[in-house]
C-alpha cells in the first residue's frame, strides 16, 4: 500500500471544505428548519392521515440535505483528524446539528402524542409506507419527555459525553507507539501498531500489544473518568425516561425484544465449548501448550505469508460477489469505479474500519486501514457488503425507512464475508491453504461471536456495579473486564498483564447516549449463519429473497425479515443454528491436523 495512495474522492458531496456550497446548503437547510418549525410546531395534533403524509414528505426533503454536510464533515475529519481545516468543520456541523435537533425536537414528541392518540393511523392505508415506523413511534412514546428537557439533554450532551467520545479516538489517533518490528524499533501510528496485531512474527504482535495497551493503561484514570461519566450520565437518562434497565433504548432501538437477546446470550455461553475446542487445536498447530492473548487472531506460523495488493483484493471481492449473483455485485463495482474507498494507512486517520451510507448518493463511503493482509482483504468484503445493503435500500426506499436497526445492519457485511470464504475455500491448493483460511474465519466468527459476547457481559456489569453504588474506579472496571472475558475463554489462552487495560480502546463504550452497541454484531453473526445455510440449500432460488431483506430497510421489523427468508427468531433454539455452522468449521479445522 505504501506505493498506492487509495482514498476516497467527496467531490460527490463538496469539493473541499472550503467549498461555498457548504454555506449554501447550511443556510438552506436552516431556512427550511424555520419554515417546517413555524408549519408544524404545536398543530400536530391535528393532523390527518393525509396531512401527516405530507409531514413526512417534507422531512425526507430536508434530512438528508443537511445529511450531506453531516456526512460530508465527519468523512474529511475521518481521514485525517490532525487538520485543523477540518476539526473547524466539524466542529461547526456538529453545533448546526444540536441546533437543529433542539429546535425540531418538537417533531418527535408531537409525532409520538399524535400517535399515541390516534393508533389507528398505523393502519391507515395512506402511510402504509410507513406503517412499521409508526409502529416504532407508538413503542417509544412512552419514553419521551417534554420539549425542554429534550432539548436540555442535546444542550448537556453537546460539550459534555460527546466530548469524551471524541477524546477517546483524538487519544488514539494522535498517540505514536514504540514497537519492535522483527527486532527493529519503530514509531509507529495506532494504525500502523495494531496493523501488527496479525503479524507472522510472535515477538512483533507481543510488542504491539504490551506498547498499545501499556500506554493505554498508564493513561487509564483518563478513560476511566470518561467511561464512569457516560455510564453515570447514562443511568440518570435512563431513570428519567422510565426504561426498566439500562439495556431497554437499545432494545427498542433495535426493534428486538429482551427474550430474544436472552437467550442468545446464553446460547453463546453454552457453545463456549465448542471455542475452546477451535482454540486448543490452534494452539496445537501454532505448536504451543497455550495460546498467548496475541496468538488468538494471529496467523498460523511457518506458513508462507499471504501479501495481497489492493487491486488483487478488488479482484478477488468481485468474484466472490459475482458468483452470488452478477446483479448483486454492482454496487460493489460502483465503490471501486467511484473511488468511494479511504483504504491508505496514515497518521492521523481514524482508527479502524466502518462503511457510511450516502442516501442521496444511492451508495456509501468506506474508510480502512489497508495493510495488504487476508484479513485486510476480508474487512473490504465485509464493509462493501454494507455498501451492497445501502445500495439496495436507498433504491427501494424512502428516507425514513432507512434507519435499519445494527441487528439488521450487519446482514449483508457477514454475507459478504461468507461468499469470499467460499471462494478462497474452493481456490485453495493446499491442505496448508485451507487450513490457513479456516483459521482466519474461526478468529473472525470467535471474535464476533464469543468474544463480543464477553463485552456485553463487561457492560451490564457496569451497570449492576452503580446500582449497588459501587464506584467505578481502574482497578473496578479492569476487573469486571477480566471476568467477563474469562466467562468466554477460560484457561485455553494466557493473558499479558497489560490487558487488563483492552476495554479503553473500545470506542463503542465512549459512544453517547448509545449503550449496549455490541449484542448486535453476535445476533448478527448467529442469523447470518443460519442465512447462509440457508442460501447453501436453495442456491439461485435463495438470491431474490436476500434482495428483498436489503431492499426492506427498516420498513418491516427483523422478526418479518426472518420470514422473507424462512427463519423464526423467536423459537427457542433458533440461535443454535447459528453454533452448528461455527461448529461444522471446526470439524473441518480439526480433519486437517
Amino acid at each position: 500500500m505504501a506505493s498506492q495512495q487509495v482514498t476516497w474522492d467527496l467531490s460527490g458531496l463538496f469539493l473541499g471544505v472550503t467549498d461555498p456550497k457548504i454555506n449554501m446548503v447550511i443556510t438552506q437547510a436552516t431556512m427550511q428548519a424555520d419554515l417546517f418549525e413555524g408549519k408544524y410546531r404545536g398543530k400536530m395534533s391535528g393532523l390527518s392521515a393525509e396531512g401527516l403524509l405530507e409531514c413526512f414528505r417534507e422531512v425526507e426533503a430536508f434530512e438528508p440535505k443537511i445529511g450531506d454536510v453531516s456526512l460530508f464533515s465527519s468523512l474529511a475529519f475521518a481521514a485525517d483528524m490532525t487538520q485543523p481545516e477540518t476539526q473547524a468543520l466539524n466542529d461547526r456541523v456538529s453545533k448546526l446539528e444540536a441546533k437543529l435537533a433542539k429546535q425540531l425536537a418538537f417533531y418527535s414528541l408531537e409525532l409520538g402524542e399524535l400517535v399515541k392518540a390516534k393508533p389507528q393511523l398505523i393502519d391507515d392505508p395512506v402511510l402504509v409506507n410507513y406503517r412499521h415506523m409508526l409502529r416504532r413511534v407508538l413503542q417509544r412514546v412512552k419514553h419521551q419527555l417534554s420539549e425542554v428537557e429534550e432539548q436540555l439533554i442535546i444542550e448537556k450532551d453537546q460539550f459534555g459525553i460527546n466530548a469524551w467520545e471524541e477524546t477517546q479516538s483524538k487519544w488514539l489517533n494522535t498517540r505514536l507507539f514504540e514497537v519492535s518490528v522483527l527486532g527493529e524499533k519503530k514509531t509507529l501510528s495506532y494504525g500502523e501498531a495494531n496493523g501488527l496485531f496479525s503479524h507472522s512474527d510472535r515477538a512483533t504482535r507481543e510488542s504491539a500489544n504490551r506498547a498499545i495497551y501499556g500506554l493505554l493503561g498508564r493513561d487509564g484514570e483518563i478513560f476511566t473518568a470518561a467511561l464512569r461519566s457516560i455510564c453515570n450520565d447514562w443511568v440518570t437518562v435512563a431513570k428519567r425516561r422510565k426504561y426498566v434497565s439500562p439495556m431497554e433504548a437499545s432494545l427498542i432501538s433495535n426493534d428486538t425484544q429482551q427474550s430474544i437477546i436472552d437467550n442468545l446470550l446464553r446460547t453463546i455461553e453454552k457453545g463456549t465449548t465448542v471455542y475452546h475446542r477451535y482454540l486448543k487445536v490452534k494452539a496445537k498447530l501454532m505448536g504451543l501448550p497455550v495460546l498467548a492473548n496475541y496468538d488468538i487472531t494471529a496467523p498460523l506460523p511457518n506458513m508462507p505469508e499471504q501479501k495481497f495488493s489492493y487491486p488483487q483484493a478488488q479482484t478477488i471481492i468481485i468474484d466472490a460477489y459475482n458468483r452470488f449473483d452478477p446483479q448483486y455485485t454492482e454496487a460493489v463495482k460502483e465503490m471501486f469505479q467511484k473511488h468511494r474507498i479511504d483504504a491508505s494507512p496514515r497518521f492521523g486517520k481514524r482508527n479502524g474500519a466502518f462503511c457510511a451510507s450516502d442516501y442521496n448518493g444511492k451508495s456509501a463511503y468506506i474508510l480502512q486501514s489497508f495493510n495488504d493482509t487476508l484479513g485486510d482483504v476480508f474487512t473490504l468484503a465485509h464493509e462493501l457488503g454494507h455498501a451492497t445493503h445501502d445500495w439496495y435500500m436507498s433504491r427501494n426506499q424512502t428516507y425514513l425507512n432507512t434507519g435499519v436497526p445494527s441487528i439488521v445492519a450487519e446482514t449483508a457485511s457477514i454475507f459478504g464475508e461468507l461468499l469470499l470464504t467460499d471462494v478462497m475455500l474452493k481456490n485453495a491448493k493446499t491442505d496448508t491453504d485451507q487450513r490457513a483460511l479456516l483459521c482466519l474465519v474461526l478468529d473472525e466468527a470467535g471474535m464476533t461471536t464469543f468474544q463480543v459476547t464477553a463485552r456485553v457481559w463487561f457492560e451490564q456489569a457496569l451497570y449492576e456495579s452503580i446500582g449497588k453504588e459501587e464506584f467505578l474506579d481502574y482497578p473496578t472496571i479492569c476487573r469486571h473486564w477480566t471476568h467477563a472475558r474469562n466467562r468466554i475463554f477460560g484457561d485455553t489462552v494466557e493473558w499479558l498483564p497489560e490487558m487488563d487495560a483492552e476495554w479503553t480502546m473500545k470506542p463503542h463504550y465512549y459512544m453517547a447516549n448509545y449503550r449496549f452497541y455490541n449484542y448486535p454484531y453476535v445476533y448478527a453473526q448467529m442469523f447470518v449463519y443460519s442465512l447462509y445455510e440457508r442460501y447453501l440449500e436453495e442456491n439461485k432460488e435463495f438470491v431474490p429473497k436476500l434482495v428483498e431483506l436489503l431492499s426492506a430497510g427498516s420498513s418491516k421489523s427483523p422478526q418479518e425479515l426472518g420470514e422473507i427468508v424462512g427463519l423464526d427468531l423467536t423459537a427457542p433454539d433458533f440461535w443454535r443454528g447459528g453454533l452448528k455452522v461455527f461448529e461444522r468449521f471446526v470439524t473441518d479445522l480439526e480433519k486437517t491436523v
